[in-house]
């Protein structure tokens, strides 16, 4: 009994090492060429009322309760959410809005786990295109760092902003 003991305690003691030396911070980015000029493809994102049309997680439950605060657009602009277990439950607000260059978002995770964690869109004029860039910040918690472990979080986030710049594409392009 006493060896099967430690073998168990050795394995959680490797399991938490490596755990403990998984970076400490997370960054997903994507980016995508649009044949559309920033002006017109930023109100797009810094109103958040016009998600609902190209975002990948309002195709993901299309009947998720969507409430909206503060302002229009822009600085201030918040929207909270609560889905299902594919979009879970939180709230994001717009922090920083510069016209036609840059948006950034505070995002408040509540389901499935908690988590505060940074969005943002920049647009770059790049011969007669935009190129859009969504990018994700965070820390890893101890419990991200295990789930990551196990599912490629990149990956699982990457394709949402991917399906999401190909929706916003198809809009602004038109």
């Amino acid at each position: 009994m006493l060896p099967i003991l430690l073998a168990v305690i050795f394995i959680l003691v490797i399991f938490i090492v490596v755990i403990a030396g998984r970076p400490d911070e997370f960054i997903v980015s994507r980016s995508a060429n649009i044949a559309a000029p920033p002006d017109k493809i930023y109100p797009q994102v810094n109103d958040l009322h016009n998600w609902k049309v190209w975002s990948p997680w309002a195709k993901l439950d299309p009947g998720a309760k969507t409430s909206y605060s503060g302002a229009t657009a822009g600085v201030g602009s918040a929207m909270a959410w609560d889905g299902n277990n594919k979009i879970g439950a939180g709230k994001m607000t717009i922090t920083e809005s510069d016209p036609g260059k840059l948006i950034r978002l505070r995002l408040d995770f509540e389901k499935p786990m908690k988590a505060t964690n940074t969005a943002e869109f920049t647009f770059r004029p790049a011969g007669g295109q935009t190129v859009v860039t969504w990018r994700m910040a965070g820390k890893n918690t101890f419990m991200g760092k295990c789930f990551a472990l196990f599912v490629n979080f990149d990956k699982m986030i990457g394709c949402q902003f991917e399906k999401g710049l190909i929706s916003l594409k198809s809009l602004t392009e038109q």
